[in-house]
């Protein structure tokens, strides 16, 4: 038949008992004839306790005891050994199961694939995955269970690939091995043109592009980590979303845009909370000051997403607003500050009070009058814009965080999203 790549999140193997239904759903792939490799996470839970022990362990000493007392920050290196843990349990857990059902596989862990990685411990990024010996054992019928989030990196360390990082190793391990699908198993049935929870009437989408859904990732939507979505992309992989707990009902297909027959102008809405505007104020409008702000909030660490430039009236001095998220929020006002002579702003002032909501869609690139359908509907519900961003696919906007939902359900039904 085919060889295709499972994945399970934590939610599915949370115990034992869950164990056992994700085996069945990997026997029934077997009894179809089909080839399987299953990349697991670690079972709910487990990484955030073994991250509080890893943070606990760094603390400084108690007074009078000799060590390090600069000692705060667990070496990533180590924290990667131990993080890693959590899908190498539930890895053998699941080979063992399945083994005891008849069906014949073995685990394998990420320096085992082996999936190479970069140096970076914490955050990784996927270098390449050569799965030659895994391959074989699959085509020769051995079930490949994969520890997820984890690889090596150089030095033949052990590397993790921060949050949501199982998503990423199976579309990696899918590209890999030649997989003709990749089916992304979690605790919902699909993808859907906004969050269910704050629109009842929310649609789950059959198919969607790959530059949608990475639109719809980057901008909030949880569903699948973003990076899992730029691999499969890349390498073309068709990825399906469905749900481990009713797998027959639904799912939705991550697909070509030639795939797609009906291109309506927007396909979803997204939202992100974790949102923070700061602007400076009354900075000199002149070559190299953009440099000047954006440059060591890149060596912070400070990703800004959002940027608008207000030039003032006498022409020489201009006012910038940029996002970024709130957890960088104190490090980028830091950054800023440090570097004040440099930049010479007369004030700066920030908010964490703020969303973005987005509407995406492949078919903005035929449809005209999209983004003023979307401001028109905001501006009736007297949502003030605070920023505005756009690419080809999709058109970004910032406003109080409180209007979030009113703004949400809106725009779903001004763009004819609603089921029937």
């Amino acid at each position: 038949m085919a060889t295709i790549a499972m994945k399970f999140g934590g939610t599915s193997v949370a115990d034992i008992e869950r164990i056992r239904h994700v085996a069945a759903l990997v026997k029934r792939e077997v009894e179809r004839g089909n080839k399987v490799a299953v990349v697991v996470s670690a079972m709910a839970g487990e990484t955030n306790k073994l991250v509080a022990w890893t943070n606990d362990a760094a603390k400084p000493p108690v007074e009078g005891v000799r060590g390090n007392i600069l000692q705060a920050i667990p070496d990533q290196r180590e924290y990667d050994v131990v993080v890693a843990a959590g899908e190498q349990i539930t890895s053998g857990l699941l080979a063992i199961t399945l083994n005891a059902m008849g069906v014949k596989a073995r685990s394998w862990l990420g320096w085992q694939v082996p999936i190479n990685t970069s140096a970076v411990h914490g955050s990784a990024r996927i270098e390449g995955v050569p799965a030659s010996d895994m391959t074989r054992a699959i085509e020769n019928g051995e079930v490949a269970v994969v520890a997820g989030f984890q690889g090596v990196a150089p030095g033949v360390r052990i590397s993790t690939l921060g949050r949501g990082g199982s998503d990423t190793s199976a579309v990696a391990v899918a590209a890999g091995i030649g997989a003709a699908r990749c089916d992304i198993y979690t605790d919902v049935d699909g993808v859907y043109t906004t969050d269910p929870r704050i629109v009842p009437k929310a649609r789950r989408l059959e198919k969607i592009a790959y530059e949608e859904m990475l639109e719809m990732a980057s901008l909030g939507a949880k569903v699948l980590q973003t990076r899992s979505v730029e691999i499969a992309m890349l390498h073309r992989v068709p990825t399906r979303v469905l749900s481990t707990f009713t797998p027959d009902v639904g799912g939705t297909l991550l697909c070509d845009e030639e795939d797609i027959v009906e291109k309506k102008p927007v396909t979803g809405i997204a939202y992100s909370r974790d949102e923070a505007k700061i602007t400076l104020h009354k900075v000199p409008d002149r070559p190299g000051v953009s440099a000047a702000i954006f440059g060591p909030l890149a060596d912070a660490g400070v990703n800004v997403d959002m940027i608008v430039q207000n030039v003032s009236e006498d022409g020489e001095t201009t006012d910038l607003t940029f996002t970024c998220t709130r957890g960088e929020l104190n490090r980028a006002l830091a950054a800023i500050e440090t570097h004040a002579k440099d930049i010479r702003y007369r004030a700066v002032t920030h908010t964490a009070d703020v969303a973005k909501v987005s509407i995406i869609g492949i078919g903005m690139r035929a449809h005209p009058g999209v983004a003023s359908t979307m401001f028109r509907t905001l501006a009736e519900k007297g949502i003030n814009i605070e920023v505005i961003s756009t690419s080809e696919i999709k058109v970004s906007v910032l406003i109080a965080e409180e209007y979030v939902e009113l703004a949400v359900r809106a725009l779903h039904s001004a763009y004819e999203l609603d089921a029937a």
